[in-house]
C-alpha cells in the first residue's frame, strides 16, 4: 500500500469547524509536506480550485500550481499529485509548466485530471462552463495535446476545443526506465468518465466507499483496461481517517465533525456540486460533511480497527490511499506511528 495524503489549501477539511489548526498557509504546508516524507508518506494530492469549497467561498485557498512548484524545490522524495482542471488551462501551456516542474522535483510531478464541477466558481472567474459530458469530451482532447507535447518535438493539432501549431516543449519531463512521463490520475463515476480514465490515464482514483463498493469498480476499470489492451493500472480511494485509543473515543470525534446543516459555509457548494456531478450513488450531508466521501471507507477507530481497515480495501485492489485527517500534521503523525505497522507487519507475516 501506497500512502498519500490531500495537502490541505483549503485550511481543512471540516464544513462544521471554523478553525481546525492548520492554517491557510505556505509555511503549513511546506512543514507539512517535509515531515511527511520523513514519517513514511508516498504521496500528497494538491487539490485545485480557485474559491475555497470547505471554508466558503470568502475564505482564503492556496494556489494548487505555484505551491507545486515551490514543493517540488524543497522536498525530495514525495510524489506531487497536482490536480489540472482542462477548462482553466490551456493543454499547451499546462504541458510547459508541468513539464519546468517536473525537472524541478527531477521526475516526482503527477496530474490528477478534474473534468470541473462548479458552476459558480468557473462564472466568478470569467471561464466557460461545458455540460457534464462535453467536460469530458474537452479533457480527452486537452490530454491528447499534453501528452504529445511531453513526447514529441513538435505537436499540430486541430480539434473541436484547441488547436496548436508547431508546439514546441523543451525540455521534456524526466523520463526513466518506468516512467516515459508523469503519471496521470484520475476520478469519475459516469460511463463517459470511465471510457475516457479507461482509455487515457494511468490511474483511477475513487471517491471513499467501503471495499464492498470499490472492488467492483476496480474489476469493471481492469475490465476496460484489458478490452483496450492497456497496461494494469494503479487504484486509489479517498479516505478520512480517525484514530483513537478506543472505539468509544473515536466515535465521539467521529459524531463532532458530522453535524454539518444548511447554515454551514460549503452547503451552497454541496448544492452546485450535486447538481453538475453524475454520482454512482446519493450522497448524505453527513457524507459531505467531509470531503471526497472519506468517511465511507470506514477508517475510524482504534489502530487495530483502522488497520484492519486498510487490509480489506487492499485485498480488493486498492494500492493507494489519499487520506484527510484535522488536524493534518497531527493526525498524519498518529496513523504513521500506530496504524502503518500493523498493516505492513500482517502483510509480512502474510507473506
Amino acid at each position: 500500500m501506497r500512502y498519500g495524503y490531500w495537502l490541505p489549501v483549503f485550511g481543512g477539511w471540516l464544513r462544521n469547524v471554523p478553525d481546525e489548526g492548520m492554517s491557510t498557509s505556505w509555511d503549513y504546508v511546506r512543514r507539512l509536506a517535509q515531515r511527511s516524507e520523513q514519517i513514511g508518506y508516498d504521496l500528497t494530492l494538491i487539490a485545485e480550485l480557485y474559491l475555497n469549497d470547505i471554508k466558503g467561498i470568502d475564505a482564503p485557498a492556496l494556489d494548487a500550481w505555484s505551491t507545486a512548484a515551490a514543493l517540488a524545490a524543497i522536498t525530495e522524495r514525495l510524489e506531487l499529485m497536482v490536480a489540472v482542471r482542462p477548462t482553466f488551462h490551456s493543454p499547451a501551456q499546462l504541458a510547459k509548466q508541468a513539464a519546468n516542474i517536473d525537472c524541478i522535483s527531477n521526475g516526482r510531478l503527477a496530474l490528477n485530471v478534474v473534468s470541473s464541477w462548479w458552476k459558480d466558481e468557473a462564472r466568478r472567474y470569467g471561464v466557460h462552463f461545458d455540460e457534464h459530458d462535453d467536460r469530458y469530451a474537452r479533457t480527452s482532447e486537452w490530454l491528447t495535446i499534453v501528452d504529445a507535447a511531453w513526447r514529441e518535438s513538435r505537436v499540430t493539432h486541430a480539434g473541436q476545443y484547441y488547436q496548436v501549431e508547431d508546439l514546441i516543449v523543451e525540455p521534456k519531463p524526466v523520463s526513466t526506465a518506468t516512467r516515459a512521463r508523469p503519471m496521470i490520475y484520475a476520478g469519475g463515476e459516469s460511463p463517459k468518465a470511465k471510457e475516457t480514465i479507461a482509455r487515457q490515464c494511468d490511474a483511477y482514483v475513487m471517491h471513499g466507499d467501503p471495499a464492498e463498493r470499490v472492488a467492483p469498480k476496480i474489476a469493471d476499470m481492469r475490465a476496460r483496461r484489458d478490452a483496450l489492451g492497456l497496461p494494469p493500472t494503479q487504484y486509489g480511494v479517498a479516505a478520512y481517517a480517525i484514530v483513537r485509543d478506543t472505539e468509544a473515543d473515536a466515535k465521539r470525534e467521529l459524531e463532532r465533525i458530522t453535524n454539518v446543516g444548511a447554515g454551514s459555509p460549503g452547503y451552497h457548494n454541496y448544492q452546485d456540486w450535486i447538481a453538475n456531478t453524475q454520482l454512482d450513488q446519493q450522497v448524505s450531508l453527513t457524507d459531505y460533511s467531509v470531503s471526497n466521501r472519506g468517511l465511507r471507507a470506514g477508517l475510524v477507530g482504534t489502530p487495530e480497527q483502522v488497520a484492519d481497515g486498510v487490509r480489506t480495501l487492499q485485498a480488493a485492489g486498492v494500492n493507494l490511499l489519499l487520506l484527510q485527517s484535522s488536524p493534518q500534521l497531527e493526525e498524519m503523525e498518529r496513523f504513521a506511528e500506530t496504524v502503518m505497522p500493523l498493516v505492513e507487519g500482517r502483510a509480512t507475516v502474510a507473506a
